[in-house]
């Protein structure tokens, strides 16, 4: 027997538990893992609060990633206790996911861990700093370069914006973070190597299709009308890599930004991502991400405390990443 978060519903209502539950529990998979560490990101916090419509079917394990051993394997490409780090592909959604001491999944949906790496690091990266450098990778792809100009991050305190922030600093970029609290945030921001800290009303546009260029790239993790501004202030040949839809699926922008500034929107999915491409961005993260990037931008709780830091993820209370500890 071993403990797990679990989530059932009653009603309408979700209600989250840590009970113990055995291996005959988890679900069907090539590769049995201890985890050792999971991570709480915005789509966990929905699902734990009932807030989304996250879950697919109950009860069900959250947790969209995780680090740990590898217990057991059918497939060749892994061995009892090697290091492993999983990330997306419906878990802790349509699968169980990391938030238990144990939890059974596709050979496909793992990596093995970098060197240099551990639980702990993996964690604080998560399937928010994997998206944060596939979205990054996007903008070097696409030809934004250190002298192209200033590159905005939008929900710049998130799990995805605080990796990017790093990330394009270190890179020697000039960022610019964009947020909803610079009261709060602006600090740990200017820490993480912005060199501006916007607050989100400073993006805003008269509804305009096209504005005074400012950004030679964008990351943006929000979506809606704040990647519209985005687009329209984005500067000629510009590259805009949007991953998120924490403000909703509408777009309210027209083809402008695309025709007449040849503005390019990349859509980023950490899911839909070739095994040696993660393995790639991977390398890369603990490659460029400073020892102070773990301390500063996270926080590590126990699996009793998800439900109370879930509510608060959901409400805008959160920054940087959290560590679940099994």
């Amino acid at each position: 027997m071993f403990n797990a978060l679990v989530l059932n519903q009653e009603g309408k209502a979700t209600i989250a538990a840590v009970t113990q539950i055995d291996e005959s529990q988890l679900p069907q998979g090539d590769v049995l893992v201890a985890v050792d560490r999971s991570s709480l990101n915005y789509k966990d916090g929905l699902a734990v609060t009932g807030k989304g419509k996250i879950i697919r079917n109950f009860p069900m394990v959250p947790g969209i990633d995780f680090a740990g051993t590898v217990i057991e394997s059918a497939d060749e490409r892994f061995t009892a206790g090697q290091q492993v780090i999983l990330t997306g592909w419906g878990v802790g959604e349509r699968h169980w996911g990391g938030m238990a001491e144990k939890a059974r999944v596709k050979a496909d949906w793992l990596v093995p861990m970098p060197q240099q790496c551990d639980a702990d690091k993996a964690m604080a990266i998560g399937t928010a700093g994997l998206t944060a450098m596939l979205c990054v990778q996007a903008l070097i792809d696409g030809g934004v370069t250190t002298d192209s100009g200033e590159v905005l991050v939008t929900g710049a305190s998130g799990g995805v914006g605080s990796v990017a922030v790093t990330v394009l600093s270190k890179l020697g970029y000039n960022v610019a973070a964009l947020t909803g609290r610079v009261d709060q945030n602006g600090e740990l921001l200017k820490q993480l190597g912005a060199t501006t800290v916007l607050e989100r009303s400073e993006l805003e546009a008269d509804g305009r299709p096209l504005e005074k260029g400012r950004w030679a790239g964008v990351v943006d993790t929000v979506g809606n009308t704040v990647l519209a501004n985005a687009l329209a202030q984005t500067d000629y040949n510009g590259v805009v890599a949007a991953c998120g839809l924490a403000g909703g699926f509408a777009l309210p922008t027209t083809v402008m930004p695309f025709i007449l500034r040849n503005v390019r929107l990349q859509g980023i999915d950490s899911v839909m991502c070739p095994v040696a491409v993660r393995q790639q961005a991977w390398d890369k993260l603990i490659e460029l991400l400073p020892e102070s990037f773990y301390t500063q931008a996270t926080e590590t709780i126990d699996l009793a405390q998800v439900p109370q830091y879930a509510e608060a993820i959901t409400n805008g209370q959160v920054t940087g990443r959290v560590i679940v500890k099994m």
